[in-house]
């Protein structure tokens, strides 16, 4: 049976700043024990909550990267076949021990870990359609069996689950009725200037006031494909800082936009809307 944690408030870290709505529901989904699905633009920090969560409480991070083929089982364990055909053959250990060639997945190492651990199941919506449905059993049991050796692996300490998706399918109602859900909103300009102070301490107030009000006019820009987003904000304002840049202006385009836009389709766009058809400079 697992053991109920101990109650602990969530109120982001000192690299990974919050606002009300997203600590309530990083609350709620702990006080449920209940997997946290987080949805929200790219560049939001759906990915990098999860890392703060575990920061914040103090457990270790374990993380699941789903992809196209990826199957529930592959979270729970792996039965390595090849390994065990290769030992057979050229190895000089016990191939008749079965469970020498099973090697748990992220989920099968969070149930199997002697203390809690905060596991993200990344990009959920790029799976087959059943795989979250799939999940769902293992998650609500909190425990499953290695068919190979008819072992039971139970969960010690109820993980601490943060589920991401980039809207790509939609998920099925049975598996949201199981999730606390939030929608990690865009920084507004006050929330991102601290977000920037955090990554760039002492950054000159001018460059840092320019570089938003650039920023943010960017992202009205309805033309553009890809929007940039808080991390490119950040590596753009790196680059301007290293290469001595104090002054930012619209129409007498703008360097290092490859930091920013990351197709040509919109700096041409930007170009034609600020600069009367000049492009930016690369």
């Amino acid at each position: 049976m697992t053991q109920a944690p101990a109650p602990i408030r969530f109120k982001g870290t000192d690299t990974y700043l919050t606002n009300e709505s997203l600590q309530a529901a990083v609350n709620c989904a702990l006080t449920l024990q209940r997997p946290l699905l987080v949805k929200g633009e790219p560049g939001t920090g759906k990915t990098l909550l999860a890392e703060a969560i575990a920061e914040s409480l103090g457990h270790r991070l374990l993380t699941w990267h789903v992809k196209s083929t990826t199957r529930a089982q592959d979270g729970l364990y792996v039965y390595d076949t090849v390994q065990r055909l290769y030992d057979s053959r050229f190895g000089d250990g016990d191939v008749r021990d079965i469970r020498r060639y099973i090697r748990m997945g992220p989920l099968g190492e969070a149930f199997s870990s002697p203390e809690r651990v905060v596991l993200l199941i990344d990009e959920v919506d790029k799976a087959d359609l059943e795989f979250p449905n799939d999940l769902l059993h293992e998650l609500d049991r909190m425990r499953f069996r290695v068919s190979e050796t008819n072992d039971d692996v139970a969960a010690k300490h109820r993980p601490v689950v943060v589920i991401t998706s980039n809207n790509e399918k939609e998920l099925p109602d049975a598996f949201l009725r199981r999730c606390v859900f939030h929608f990690i909103d865009f920084p507004d300009t006050e929330l991102m200037k601290r977000i920037v102070g955090v990554h760039h301490p002492g950054l000159d107030e001018s460059l840092s006031e320019q570089a938003l009000k650039v920023f943010y006019e960017l992202r009205t820009l309805t033309r553009l494909r890809k929007r940039p987003s808080t991390s490119e904000l950040i590596d753009w304002i790196a680059v301007l800082k290293a290469n001595g840049v104090s002054s930012l202006k619209l129409d007498e385009g703008l360097p290092f936009m490859g930091a920013l836009l990351k197709k040509e389709q919109d700096l041409v766009a930007v170009a034609e809307a600020f600069g009367r058809g000049r492009r930016t400079r690369a």
